[in-house]
C-alpha cells in the first residue's frame, strides 16, 4: 500500500494505522509530501504553495512505483517486500487529493482508500461557485484558476478506470468539507456506469461528528472504528494474508 499524508505533517504520523496494515499481511510504503518530513522545506507548508506540492507529488508517483518494482524490493528479491501486481494507493487529506488525481491517468494499482480529501479542488477553492459548504479560513487563499485545474480530479472522471475506493469522511469536516467530495464520487459513479462497471465498486463511510480537530483529520472518537473499516478494506482487496512478520 502507498501511502500519503496531509499538509503539514509527515509520514509518521498515526503509526498505528501502519501497524494495523502489518499485521494484516499488507507492505507499507509512505512517503513524504514535498516539503514535508524529511523533505522539510517551511515555504512548501504555506497554503498558498499547497498546488504545487500537491502536482509535484503526481508527478512523483510514478518513480517510486518503479522504484517498489525493483529486484532490491521485489517480493522474490532479496528483501521480499512488495507484490507490486496487487497494490493499492491512498492518503488523507492532500494525500487523498494527489491520489484521486494520480488515479485519473493510466495506472496499474488495484484499488484505493482516502479518506478527509476531495477529487473537486475547484469547488473547494471557490465553493461559492457551485454551491458546496462554505470554506472555511483555512482556504481563504486564492489561487490561479489553471494551477487548480492541473490537480483536480474532477474534470477527468470519464478518463478514470473503474477500481475499488474507499471514502472516508466527517460530515462536520470544516477543512474539506464533504459535500464536494460526495458530489466528486457520484460523478465518478456515473463514468463507472457508462463503462459498464459497478457504481457500488466505491464505497463512502461517514460520521456526522467525529470530535477531531476541525472534524478532519483522524475521526476522533471513531479513530478505531475507522482504522478498522480501512484495514478489513484492504486486507480483502488486496488479498492479504496475516504474517508474523511486521518488520
Amino acid at each position: 500500500m502507498l501511502w500519503m499524508h496531509g499538509r503539514t505533517v509527515s509520514k509518521e504520523i498515526d503509526p498505528g494505522r501502519y501497524v494495523r496494515w502489518l499485521r494484516a499481511g499488507i507492505a507499507v510504503c509512505a512517503i513524504d509530501l514535498p516539503g514535508h518530513g524529511e523533505r522539510l522545506d517551511a515555504e512548501l507548508q504555506k497554503p498558498t504553495r499547497t498546488l504545487e506540492v500537491l502536482a509535484q507529488a503526481v508527478d512523483e508517483i510514478n518513480s517510486i512505483v518503479t522504484n517498489l518494482k525493483s529486484a532490491r524490493w521485489d517480493e522474490h528479491g532479496p528483501l521480499g517486500l512488495f507484490d507490486t501486481t496487487r497494490m493499492g494507493i491512498g492518503g488523507m487529506s492532500a494525500g487523498g487529493m494527489v491520489t484521486l488525481r494520480r488515479l485519473s491517468e493510466p495506472h496499474g494499482f488495484a484499488c484505493a482508500a482516502v479518506e478527509g480529501t476531495t477529487g473537486w479542488l475547484d469547488a473547494l477553492y471557490t465553493p461559492e461557485a457551485y454551491e458546496v459548504m462554505p470554506r472555511g479560513d483555512r482556504w481563504a487563499v486564492p489561487h490561479d484558476a489553471a494551477a487548480v485545474a492541473r490537480v483536480d480530479s474532477m474534470p477527468h472522471v470519464q478518463a478514470f478506470r473503474p477500481i475499488p475506493i474507499l471514502a472516508m469522511h466527517s460530515e462536520a469536516d470544516a477543512i474539506v468539507p464533504l459535500e464536494g467530495q460526495r458530489r466528486y464520487l457520484d460523478a465518478l459513479r456515473e463514468a463507472y456506469v457508462m463503462k459498464g462497471k459497478d457504481p457500488g465498486l466505491i464505497r463512502l463511510v461517514t460520521w456526522p461528528t467525529t470530535g477531531a480537530p476541525g472534524e478532519h483529520a483522524g475521526f476522533g472518537r471513531y479513530a478505531t472504528d475507522a482504522k478498522t473499516i480501512q484495514t478489513e478494506y484492504l486486507t480483502n482487496m488486496l488479498g492479504a494474508r496475516a504474517t508474523d512478520n511486521h518488520e
